[in-house]
């Protein structure tokens, strides 16, 4: 991990740092194995211990191996009620893959706090992430809107796209104008999201110019 992102991992303390019992301890040692079959079994093992395997998830997050952080954040992703500051530093991960992981977990844990990390995976040029970090902004809702409305303008291709599509899926009456001034767009994909946007938001009497 970039070593902003897990000195602030270091530095983060729980009230509910505990010492591991030997059960916990197996199961971190199969979630890091390399076998993904024993991983998700541990996965699911771990999630049931929520804050008592806290301690060891912690200790992962802040490891310099991709795939060891990973799966932690995939960990923390199915537990009921996981530390949202651990998912948020984990947007900010150097690997492309737990940033995804992280914004995945998001969309089942959305948290206003994240939106900063989100808008800014936003800006990336790869299709699953800014597909994920769209999807989580939808799932966080109305308090993404500023955000993505303040970012549209300098997103290209799909981080464009994408940022429409949340826009839409959102729903809010803030972001009519910009639906509007979009119905000039040459992209099939924007011209669909703003027609869905507009439909979602109770015009749908307004129809794109046609070809």
């Amino acid at each position: 991990m970039g070593g902003g992102a897990g000195e602030r991992f270091a530095a983060t303390s729980s009230p509910h740092e505990i010492v591991m019992n030997a059960e916990i301890t197996s199961l971190l040692i199969e979630l890091t194995s390399g076998d993904d079959h024993r991983a998700e079994l541990a996965v699911a093992g771990l999630s049931v211990h929520g804050f008592e395997a806290l301690p060891g998830l912690k200790e992962m997050l802040i490891s310099s191996d991709d795939d060891t952080r990973w799966w932690a954040v995939r960990t923390l992703a199915q537990m009921v009620n996981p530390p949202i500051e651990f998912l948020i530093l984990s947007l900010e991960d150097e690997s492309q893959e737990v940033r995804q992981c992280a914004a995945l977990a998001i969309c089942h844990h959305p948290d206003a706090s994240a939106i900063r990390n989100l808008l800014k995976m936003m800006a990336e040029t790869e299709t699953v992430t800014t597909n994920l970090a769209a999807t989580a902004l939808i799932a966080i809702g109305k308090d993404a809107i500023p955000g993505l409305l303040d970012l549209l303008p300098n997103l290209k291709d799909v981080s464009r796209i994408e940022a429409y599509r949340a826009i839409a899926c959102i729903e809010d009456q803030r972001s009519i104008p910009v639906l509007m001034a979009a119905m000039d767009e040459d992209s099939l994909a924007i011209n669909y999201w703003v027609e869905e946007g507009l439909n979602r938001l109770g015009l749908g009497m307004v129809y794109l110019k046609p070809d």
